[in-house]
């Protein structure tokens, strides 16, 4: 995984007010944290976070901070959000260790064409659309393929069933449902006209 570099001034102030003035000129207020490094107020520039995280690896890049000649290696791990516009309020960056393992989540993509679900009038569930992984920062993957390919009526696929990279574990329960089938708005029974699906 390659690193993208983010600029952070560490001379902001605390409270609510001076928060709001560096939103209003295009700043995010934000933490750096992690194994001994004491919390540490920052800000960075809006756009620059955006274009920081818009590679293949979204939220998941690993990210140098340059917080005014002082560097960190770090993930964004917790933003905040406005609750009507959506933009980013502040932002927690956890440093990391490129050796040790971190908890990611990684968007699951579904692959594949389940032949006989469809051909019984059957649909696919889909119930799990992101999966918690434990694995170091270097090998998060930007998604993860779940292959339906083989699935039939009644069938389902739990994280269990999931093809993982090598050295990328679920951080979650193993019998979670990721895909299930359920009946179609109408299932044709045999000998007997089309009836609609409980």
């Amino acid at each position: 995984m390659s690193k993208v570099t983010l600029n952070a001034s560490t001379s902001r102030e605390k409270g609510s007010s001076n928060s709001r003035r560096l939103r209003s000129a295009g700043s995010i207020p934000g933490v750096v944290y992690g194994p001994g490094v004491s919390p540490l107020p920052i800000s960075v520039d809006a756009k620059s976070f955006r274009t920081a995280v818009s590679g293949d690896q979204g939220l998941n890049s690993m990210i140098e901070l340059d917080a005014d000649g002082k560097k960190f290696l770090v993930m964004a791990r917790e933003i905040q959000r406005h609750p009507v516009r959506g933009t980013v309020s502040h932002i927690d960056f956890q440093v990391v260790d490129p050796k040790s393992t971190v908890i990611a989540e990684v968007p699951l993509h579904m692959v594949g064409d389940a032949v006989e679900v469809r051909h019984a009038d059957w649909e696919i569930d889909q119930q799990m659309f992101s999966l918690e992984i434990k694995t170091r920062p270097d090998t998060i993957p930007t998604h993860i393929d779940v292959d339906i390919s083989d699935l039939k009526v009644g069938d389902s696929i739990r994280v269990s069933d999931i093809v993982l990279p090598e050295g990328v574990e679920p951080a979650v329960d193993h019998t979670l449902s990721v895909v299930t089938t359920r009946a179609g708005r109408t299932v044709k029974t045999a000998g007997g006209p089309e009836t609609a699906a409980v």
